[in-house]
């Protein structure tokens, strides 16, 4: 798990290595402002089941989508499940608009954090399963 390059926030990152932690997941944690070379690095040293990206700055679409196409843009990682949430831009309850380009840009799933966290529980469910989940968009990561 990791912030998106530009975001300095660490408690929503906390939050979910806590959530993921209770539900048995073994996490690693990267941290905030995390370049996007080092997180495509970690993700090939480590082979992760799930990428999990959180944003607390508003710059989320735009980090996320610069991150999700180099991801998918390097042939060894192109099958890794990547999800994004939090708060995706700065347009409040609107930043929804920005979900259905992340997922189409190759994120999993996309989560905007007026949702609630209820969907990203029910992704991580998925995890377990030999398939992807299809494209979603819903709550808060």
């Amino acid at each position: 798990m990791s912030s998106v390059s530009s975001d300095a926030h660490m408690w929503n990152l906390v939050f979910l290595q806590l959530l993921l932690e209770e539900q048995g997941a073994d996490v690693t944690n990267l941290g905030a402002c995390v370049p996007d070379d080092l997180i495509i690095e970690e993700c090939r040293r480590s082979r992760p089941d799930a990428l999990v990206i959180s944003t607390v700055n508003g710059h989320g679409h735009l980090d996320g989508l610069r991150l999700i196409r180099r991801i998918r843009s390097e042939p060894d990682l192109a099958d890794l499940r990547v999800v994004i949430g939090g708060k995706l831009g700065v347009r409040g309850a609107e930043n929804i608009v920005f979900a259905e380009e992340l997922a189409l840009s190759g994120f999993d799933a996309v989560f905007e954090a007026d949702a609630g966290i209820d969907s990203f529980q029910e992704f991580l469910a998925t995890l377990d399963s030999a398939e992807r989940p299809a494209l979603t968009s819903g709550a808060a990561a």
